[in-house]
């Protein structure tokens, strides 16, 4: 018995050795060490999390219908309001650039090259170098541990007051599904020359938006002026597509954008108004409603040869008609005939018909 009680208090102190031995080699490491450790550990939980259960859909590569649209956001309208609001931060609460520019400082998203065609490319080449991008859009920032640090107030998150963002309109064969997702987002930074005047746009970078969704789920704005309880997510807004934007491109076989072959602001409108309804048509043309413009390309046709076109098949539209009726007319006339003539036929042949009298007049 006694044998049996001493092996146990040996093996309770050998535990408590290994325990201390444990906590010598933690506890020896140096500061910033465990302070490297707890972040990577943390940016897995982040990344576990963003794998398990992630917030943006995405878009299979499969589709048999896709369409990408690029848009322009102005911020001034109340619908984009939320992502401009607050200019500066006030009570803990930032506006979307501020919140994706400390995402960029901290190295926690990486942002693309905006290039002069505006297309989008996330390869590893294209990626900015945030100092250099600071330099040559004259954003104030210090030097510590050899990153660049921006105070916010000197963010430039009042003059980024528009956003150029890239839409994926798509049917999705496996599900029976017509959805529209954000594929890429753009801030631009409006910005006037020291003699004033009309303020010059000059976009940033690309962002890929399935990088920074996760970040966006946890980042909240006010989405009402009247209800000020009913907050939502960045990740909410863009999935809705609560948006309002202006289409200045279609990905096209010319790659052309729509200023190129629309010359006038009628004219712009006009194509605009077009690739909507097109988009529109197609969804309803899913469903089994019978649609005219499914199949025209907003390219091949300008928005006057559209309207010569409309014209003309108005005019044929009238020669079809004047031609039928024309021609219910003739048979209308055609029918009508023989039945007078019969009646002729009828009236002369009649038994029962008066006698036909002549009257001469007699010489004296």
């Amino acid at each position: 018995m006694k044998n049996r009680k001493s092996k146990i208090m040996v093996n309770r102190l050998l535990a408590v050795l290994l325990g201390l031995m444990i906590w010598e080699q933690v506890d020896a490491q140096p500061p910033r060490r465990r302070a490297g450790t707890a972040a990577a550990e943390k940016e897995k939980t982040v990344d576990r999390a963003s794998l398990q259960f992630p917030v943006a859909m995405e878009m299979p590569e499969d589709v048999v219908w896709r369409r990408d649209i690029y848009r322009q956001l102005d911020l001034m309208l109340d619908k984009n309001a939320p992502l401009y609001y607050p200019v500066e931060p006030s009570a803990g609460k930032i506006n979307l650039f501020t919140y994706l520019f400390d995402l960029l400082l901290t190295g926690k998203i990486a942002a693309y090259e905006y290039k002069l065609d505006g297309n989008e490319s996330f390869t590893a080449k294209d990626k900015v170098d945030v100092k250099e991008l600071m330099d040559r859009h004259h954003i104030y920032y210090e030097m510590q541990n050899g990153k660049p640090r921006v105070n916010a107030s000197d963010i430039p998150s009042a003059e980024v007051s528009r956003y150029y963002i890239k839409e994926s309109a798509y049917f999705d064969q496996r599900t029976s599904t017509f959805r529209t997702k954000v594929v890429a987002l753009c801030p631009v930074l409006m910005r006037s020359d020291d003699f004033g005047g009309e303020a010059t746009p000059y976009p940033l970078f690309w962002l890929k938006y399935d990088d920074i969704s996760t970040y966006l789920a946890r980042h909240e704005m006010m989405s009402s002026n009247y209800n000020n309880v009913t907050n939502m997510t960045a990740a909410d807004y863009f999935s809705m597509n609560l948006y309002e934007g202006k289409i200045y491109k279609t990905n096209n076989m010319q790659g052309r954008v729509l200023a190129n072959y629309c010359k006038t602001d009628s004219a712009m409108a006009n194509e605009q108004k077009r690739i909507e309804k097109q988009l529109s048509d197609f969804e309803q043309h899913v469903w089994g409603h019978s649609t005219d413009s499914v199949a025209t390309d907003s390219v091949t046709k300008p928005a006057e040869e559209v309207k010569d076109d409309k014209k003309s098949s108005r005019a044929s539209r009238r020669r079809k008609a004047t031609s039928a009726t024309s021609s219910r007319r003739q048979e209308k006339k055609e029918d009508e005939a023989p039945k007078v003539s019969k009646s002729r036929r009828n009236s002369g042949n009649s038994g029962s018909s008066a006698p036909r009298v002549t009257v001469r007049r007699q010489r004296r």
